[in-house]
């Protein structure tokens, strides 16, 4: 949810054969707008498996809003470090329970982590991570970038460059990406296709604008799609046009 190299074919007529999928912690909570749905769990794992049955090698970057938010109201009288390291280590939380619920259906999955954490995962590596990739093996990375200050979005961005990805996914609760919040302004218009440069131009909240740049700058192409209609990661990944592409 990101490559030095990248492959260059037009993936939108054609299967992805490795992905970045970014999900928000908000994602796992489903209704409840905290902690874990079960359900929404279970949701997206299937929806993984799904894909990951077609041959394809996936990644995954996970938030942790649904649990701590270093930039919202409950870390206002924090110090920013302190309220980032907890909000990283909230994206571990959620990384495991994905880990829990790919592995229940048969799927090999790893848990990698930016902050070194032995008893609960592996430590970031990027060769092992692209060698988990080759062997079939699920991986998800946690705990963002393991500094303070870049959010998750800079993380899939990142990760997805460094593990050579051919698109970063980022799942959303809206449609794509809109000249305004669909949710505000009720005649906001889709785009299909937008280049970063116009996002940076226009201001709209995508992503954070360190993920944009770096996105940008490596020509890492990026598609926003709805996270919550069934099927949409499947529909993604087969080339189907879905939501949002951007590129540089």
């Amino acid at each position: 949810m990101h490559l030095a190299v990248i492959y260059l074919w037009d993936t939108r007529n054609g299967m992805y054969k490795r992905i970045v999928l970014k999900l928000s912690g908000e994602a796992l909570a489903g209704d409840r707008g905290f902690g874990l749905d079960a359900e929404r769990v279970a949701d997206i794992t299937a929806e993984i498996a799904e894909i990951h049955a077609l041959g394809v090698e996936v990644g995954v970057v996970v938030g942790g809003g649904n649990f701590f938010r270093g930039v919202e109201g409950q870390a206002r009288e924090m110090d920013r470090v302190s309220a980032d390291s907890m909000g990283m280590l909230s994206t571990v939380i959620n990384a495991i329970a994905l880990q829990d619920a790919l592995e229940k259906r048969g799927l090999q999955c790893r848990v990698m982590t930016a902050v070194v954490m032995n008893q609960l995962a592996e430590p970031y590596i990027r060769r092992r991570a692209v060698r988990h990739l080759e062997k079939g093996r699920v991986v998800i990375f946690a705990a963002g970038t393991g500094n303070p200050f870049f959010s998750t979005d800079t993380a899939a961005s990142l990760r997805a460059m460094e593990i050579k990805a051919d698109v970063l996914l980022k799942g959303t609760k809206v449609e794509g990406v809109f000249n305004a919040d669909p949710v505000l302004v009720k005649d906001a218009v889709k785009y299909d296709e937008i280049t970063y440069m116009e996002i940076l131009r226009q201001g709209l909240k995508v992503m954070d604008l360190t993920a944009v740049s770096l996105c940008k700058d490596n020509n890492m192409p990026m598609i926003i799609f709805n996270m919550n209609q069934p099927g949409n990661i499947r529909r993604v990944v087969l080339g189907e046009k879905v939501g949002s592409l951007v590129t540089a």
